[in-house]
């Protein structure tokens, strides 16, 4: 029995500009209708509902942003095309029509994702693929290691050594696992610059078994592989599966993928190599030659990629008992008369020529018994069987079983003719022949096995020797290792105290010169202000308050403004003094109000921490200064505004006159 999703969200575009989603809601059988959605949010509420799927009548409606929607889905959630894959779409009225499923408006978009919903909930549509089965895991240190002598030169190769244990434990998790996978390293300092896994999975198998890091020593990238083009897989298995010939096929993996298909009486039927060719771009190359019963590499052990493809057809993996060498490759291709475009094809072909030499005389012997019986028609389908570990008698049985419905239809002609004793006798012969060539072949074996024991124990004991010696030689690199970093941390802090020290012993000078100087009444302690704001100005008058007479002094004023002016004003302070000019806007409430500002160079302020004093002599000469200044620069002001209002007076009076005389003028007339 299918279980049924528990949540299946349908759409369907509202506007283009700007792009606006209708949504629907399938949960347990119940529609709910959720509103008008951006993208943006639309993308956020699958990622908190994490939908079984998100159904639509067609994918172009997402335009642009398709990929980018992929992408955001979470893991588990399926984008699902109802109405099929491009080229054979139905529309959603017909789909609907043909499940039972009552129609409305087709103008409505809230229709429209209702019945996407509706039919996804039932099973109808394909599934958009847009991504490989083939996750890469980069793992490089986290951060740089900066430039330095000795100890930069530790630390690196301390980072190096964590890249190659982080290494070591991805690569022993994907074994446990039994997952297939290829790895590239880049050694440095007796450790690992770089590890880069190419994992022939889909991300979903991944989960709980690796995952990202980052803003360590070390980093983990978890990238997926998309697709060139976008696939589209049913949701119910209903494609026919067409029957294909038999082939062996040979793989060369790599940044260029080399593939050779031969078939089951050594003919080539497929050449190809390709640059950057995913996994899946290979499982359809060679889905389109025919089924491979045997998957075959030139090299010993077989690589990831190898083995993938060999598990996802559940054919047979050939692996030689050593790699193959280029002379020995060379060889048979001259024997197979045959030239190649490049060294990617050669190994493919050699690899899939040599399981088929391994295979040669058993595909001749069967090949003679079915000329024998009469069944050379379906040669390649009981030599598939045979490969696929069947004996002969059983795939031939197997075959003719599947030709009985054939032979069923002429029953009287089958009567007249009688039983065919002479069939079974030949049967009974290969039978036995087969049963005594198995027990020969079972005790060569045995024969191996016992060497194998052997060999697996005398390498089990070196292992063991081997893996005591590198224990040694981690824990005498762990104890330099902990010796050095304690080293570097006590020289850290001994670099630390002296610089406390030396700021201390400076301060310590100024203070006591401060204190001569108020001791002495020649000086006027200041109120310290690190900038000037409201938030500061709120800490000062809490901690140590501000009254009228008070001079302040602020070491950064840049970004105050005219009202926290205005309120140093109303609390009547006698001046301002900061080390960097004030902004225009407080220097004009300040120079309005006739309150004195400098800067700290203007006065030689003597500042410790939170503490700063100014001499008194220099700090009176400066004020009575500016303020005469601003005294005589408002007299001048004052004098210039009489002036201008006297002008203005006279002007309005000369006016005032010249109208007169001409209203006297015309009185005359």
């Amino acid at each position: 029995m299918r279980v049924r999703p528990i949540l299946i969200l349908g759409i369907d575009v509202i506007s283009e500009n700007p792009k606006k989603f209708a949504v629907v809601s399938w949960f347990n059988g119940r529609l709910e209708r959720k509103g008008e959605f951006t993208l943006y949010r639309l993308i956020r509420f699958i990622q908190s509902k994490r939908p079984e799927m998100v159904a639509v009548d067609s994918v172009t409606e997402l335009g642009e942003d398709l990929r980018k929607f992929l992408r955001a889905l979470p893991s588990g959630t399926k984008l699902v095309q109802v109405t099929g894959r491009p080229g054979e779409q139905r529309s959603l009225q017909s789909l609907a029509k043909e499940h039972g499923i009552r129609a409305g408006d087709r103008f409505d978009p809230y229709e429209e994702a209702r019945l996407s919903a509706l039919l996804a909930s039932r099973g109808v549509g394909y599934e958009v693929l847009a991504f490989e089965d083939e996750v890469i895991i980069k793992v490089t240190r986290g951060r740089s290691h900066g430039k330095g002598g000795w100890s930069q030169d530790r630390y690196r190769k301390r980072v190096h050594n964590l890249v190659r244990d982080k290494v070591r434990e991805i690569e022993d998790r994907l074994r446990r696992a039994d997952i297939p996978f290829d790895l590239e390293t880049e050694e440095r300092d007796y450790g690992l610059a770089r590890g880069e896994f190419r994992v022939y999975a889909a991300r979903e198998e991944l989960a709980g078994l690796i995952r990202p890091a980052r803003g360590g020593d070390v980093e983990v990238k978890i990238q997926p592989v998309e697709r060139a083009e976008l696939g589209f897989a049913p949701l119910k298995g209903e494609e026919a599966i067409r029957e294909r010939r038999s082939i062996i096929v040979g793989i060369d993996p790599g940044i260029t993928v080399g593939i050779a298909a031969i078939d089951l009486n050594g003919r080539i039927v497929a050449l190809h190599s390709q640059r950057n060719m995913p996994i899946g771009e290979v499982f359809r190359f060679i889905s389109e030659v025919g089924h491979p019963v045997i998957v075959a590499t030139d090299v010993s052990p077989a690589p990831g990629f190898v083995e993938k493809i060999a598990r996802s057809f559940k054919a047979n993996l050939f692996v030689p008992r050593e790699s193959l060498r280029v002379q020995d490759k060379n060889e048979l291709l001259r024997d197979l008369g045959i030239t190649v475009e490049d060294d990617h094809q050669r190994d493919a072909l050699a690899a899939a020529y040599k399981a088929y030499l391994r295979l040669k005389p058993k595909l001749e012997h069967v090949d003679a018994r079915l000329r024998e019986a009469g069944l050379t028609k379906k040669s390649d389908e009981v030599k598939a069987l045979v490969i696929q570990g069947y004996n002969l008698g059983e795939a031939m049985q197997k075959v003719a079983l599947r030709e009985r419905p054939r032979a069923e239809e002429k029953p009287e002609e089958v009567m007249r003719q009688g039983p065919d004793v002479e069939q079974y006798l030949r049967r009974i012969r290969e039978l036995e022949r087969r049963i005594e060539f198995l027990e020969r072949e079972n005790q060569e074996l045995k024969g191996i096995i016992r060497e194998q024991r052997k060999t697996i124990g005398r390498l089990e004991r070196k292992l063991v020797d081997y893996d005591e010696e590198i224990r040694r030689k981690i824990l005498r690199e762990r104890e330099l290792e902990a010796k050095v970093k304690r080293i570097e941390m006590l020289e850290r802090e001994l670099r630390e105290a002296k610089s406390v020290i030396e700021r201390l012993s400076r301060d310590l000078v100024q203070v006591k010169r401060m204190n001569v100087v108020e001791i002495r009444g020649s000086a006027v302690p200041l109120k310290v202000m690190e900038v000037l704001s409201w938030r500061e100005l709120e800490r000062i008058e809490r901690d140590i308050g501000i009254r009228r007479g008070d001079i302040l002094f602020v070491v950064n004023p840049a970004g105050a403004g005219k009202a926290i002016a205005e309120e140093l004003v109303e609390k009547g302070i006698l001046a301002l003094i900061t080390e960097k000019p004030v902004p225009e806007p407080v220097a004009e409430v300040l120079r309005e109000a006739h309150v004195p500002f400098f800067t700290s160079e203007e006065l030689d302020v003597k500042r410790v921490d939170e503490f700063a004093v100014v001499e008194r002599e220099t700090l009176e000469r400066a004020i009575d200064g500016l303020l005469e200044k601003w005294r005589l620069e408002d007299e001048e002001r004052e004098v210039e505004r009489m002036l201008r209002l006297v002008e203005e007076y006279r002007l309005e009076r000369k006016k005032e006159l010249k109208r007169k005389a001409e209203e006297e003028g015309h009185r005359k007339v």
